[in-house]
């Protein structure tokens, strides 16, 4: 544990608990009635622009990187937080499909994009390049893969509609800041760590960031001039 690390973890933690508690208390996952600079408080507004495919990518990269939570203990912080992933991703994806007013705020006819495209490859990259052919190790690997892509379903959903809300917004730069915490946690260890080499998730994570590197060019630029954050079609 570092101090990368300890802040990537809060940071990850802290956009999917914000947006969970923003989808039980505004009841909408709709993204065109928050339309705010991005210097408006966290919490203002009404609205969600949230891609259901990426959350339920997201639900079943936690899936399948945690298979060891009952077989294998590392710490009680490592326990808890494998616990909150799982439970939150899953009731956001319980949310946005079975809740009865949040699932009539779903804007599914943009968001469209197959993400099975995204499953299958990975889960046969997995097959082929992974540290140990166990199907736990696969399944792990098959997670850092998938997590890397998640979020391609909630950008092309952003460019679709041109309506990001300051929450989403953030929600999104807090999963992208995360990533980058992470990396930075790697290159620490590397040179604090002996042995520490690990190719499948620094490869997977670099391909992570760079996705995020065009939204945070707009997210920056739209907070350092004060106007509503817009993404290019």
């Amino acid at each position: 544990m570092n101090v990368f690390r300890l802040a990537g973890d809060m940071t990850h933690l802290l956009s999917v608990v914000v947006l969970l508690l923003k989808i039980h208390t505004i009841k909408s996952c709709a993204g065109d009635a928050l339309l705010l600079p991005l210097s408006a408080p966290l919490g203002m507004g009404s609205g969600l622009g949230i891609s259901l495919k990426t959350q339920e990518i997201y639900a079943l990269v936690f899936a399948a990187r945690y298979l060891d939570l009952f077989v294998h203990f590392v710490s009680l912080y490592n326990t808890i937080m494998k616990l909150v992933f799982l439970a939150s991703s899953f009731s956001i994806v319980w949310y946005m499909r079975r809740h009865k007013i949040v699932r009539r705020t779903y804007d599914k006819d943009h968001d469209t994009f197959r993400h099975h495209f995204l499953v299958l490859p990975c889960l046969i990259l997995a097959l082929l390049i992974n540290e140990r052919f166990t199907f736990r190790e696969v399944m792990w690997a098959f997670s850092i893969y998938l997590e890397a892509v998640a979020i391609f379903p909630q950008l092309v959903l952003l460019q679709r509609t041109r309506n990001i809300d300051n929450l989403t917004g953030q929600y999104i730069f807090f999963l992208g800041a995360y990533r980058v915490l992470y990396i930075l946690n790697w290159i620490y260890r590397y040179f604090t760590e002996p042995h520490f080499v690990h190719w499948i998730s620094w490869v997977a994570g670099i391909v992570q960031t760079l996705l995020y590197a065009d939204f945070f060019y707009y997210y920056i630029m739209s907070w350092k001039n004060n106007v509503k954050l817009e993404l290019p079609a």
